[in-house]
């Protein structure tokens, strides 16, 4: 049988089937999507979906941690001036509770970074995920989707972008970090001491 033809009757069936076991294809996305960052100025932003990043990571800049409670936060700005000179978006100073601590092996060493939770709309649903924070000034997209988050949003075509646009209004569904039931193999990263990864 051609390859083409194998390829045609498989398709519908590969679209159709679970990306994680128990869950329910509702989306493709393509490998550069459009996303919108739920924060105090919502703000639209071009999103990679990488699926040889294990977590997500954020553009942030002035990473500053301090206690609050006797627990750990991190205090940081978003700016997208280096990512979309033409961006309506004023630099916002955020604060959010540091859910774990990421360690990243590299040439250059050792980095440890803050991981947050922050919510951002893909497609008709809001995502509350992990993200790392780091200065991605230097990369081509503000924020990175990891396999932690890509597991929960449907199936990845690394050939299409700009599949899904955002569009989650006040009634739109939210999908919350704590309801997640993560694949075994990826894990959810939360645990005693520093996780580590390679960049």
């Amino acid at each position: 049988m051609p390859v083409m033809r194998l390829l045609m009757l498989l398709l519908p069936g590969l679209l159709a089937g679970p990306a994680v076991a128990g869950e329910d294809v509702a989306h493709v996305y393509g490998w550069v999507e459009k996303g919108r960052l739920l924060v105090a100025e919502d703000t639209e932003l071009k999103v990679k979906l990488d699926s040889g990043a294990l977590t997500s990571s954020l553009h942030a800049t002035d990473i500053e941690r301090f206690e609050r409670d006797d627990e750990e936060w991190v205090r940081f700005s978003l700016s997208l001036d280096a990512h979309d000179e033409d961006a309506e978006f004023e630099a916002q100073e955020i604060e959010r509770r540091v859910y774990r601590n990421l360690r990243i092996r590299s040439a250059a060493g050792t980095t440890r970074r803050p991981v947050v939770l922050m919510r951002l709309c893909m497609g008709n649903v809001v995502h509350e995920e992990q993200f790392g924070l780091e200065d991605r000034s230097a990369l081509n997209y503000p924020v990175l989707l990891g396999r932690r988050t890509i597991q929960h949003l449907g199936l990845l075509d690394v050939t299409r972008t700009f599949l899904n646009d955002p569009q989650c209004d006040d009634d739109a569904e939210i999908r919350l970090h704590e309801d997640r039931k993560p694949d075994p193999d990826i894990g959810d990263g939360a645990g005693n001491g520093d996780e580590e990864e390679s960049s």
